[in-house]
């Protein structure tokens, strides 16, 4: 009579053991994905040059051009937002970059990551269109070359062609105001709004 109680026992945890490691495993990952900073991520890039590329404008958008690694490097700051349709973050950050556009001082160029043509020119057009240069990136090559983890990400390039900083993630009112605007604004010049 005694075995059978040892039997049950084990029975009992056999079959609790699995949704205990289950949980223990979910709470990890939850943990994990909502512990650290994800704009802290080193990148390997900064002060580094852009690497060599040249984009087409999103296909049919009126107006657009493309832009080349060689528009980078002409002298001033610019402010380059890794983007996409189909990501949700991208469109909470889209009202920060019209607002970022305005700012005095600001060069704000746009890298199209991996969508649909069509898909892209409704959403600049229901959000607006707050570059001045947007490029196609449809395969995804020259973000691989500039090392994003993931949409959206925003580089500042200094004059000289070299990144200066690196943000990923959607932008904040706060990274803008202590981040970016401090790499591509004038010392004395004053952010708007």
């Amino acid at each position: 009579m005694t075995s059978g109680a040892p039997r049950s026992f084990w029975r009992r945890w056999g079959l609790a053991l699995p949704l205990l490691i289950f949980a223990l495993l979910a709470g990890l990952f939850w943990f994990a994905l909502h512990s650290g900073d994800p704009s802290r991520l080193p990148s390997a890039m900064v002060g580094k040059p852009v690497p060599r590329f040249t984009l087409p404008p999103i296909e049919e958008l009126t107006g657009a051009e493309g832009f080349a690694s060689s528009d980078l490097a002409k002298g001033e700051p610019t402010i380059v937002n890794v983007w996409a349709s189909w990501c949700v973050p991208c469109h909470e950050e889209q009202p920060l970059l019209i607002e970022l556009a305005k700012q005095p001082g600001v060069r704000l160029y746009g890298i199209n990551y991996k969508d649909d043509p069509v898909a892209a020119r409704r959403f600049l057009g229901r959000y607006g269109n707050p570059f001045l240069r947007v490029g196609s990136d449809q395969w995804g090559r020259v973000a691989i070359d500039f090392g994003v983890y993931g949409v959206p990400e925003t580089f500042v390039i200094a004059g000289d062609g070299k990144i200066a900083y690196r943000h990923v993630g959607p932008l904040t009112e706060d990274a803008i105001k202590q981040k970016l605007l401090p790499l591509v604004q004038p010392s004395g010049a004053k952010p708007q709004g």
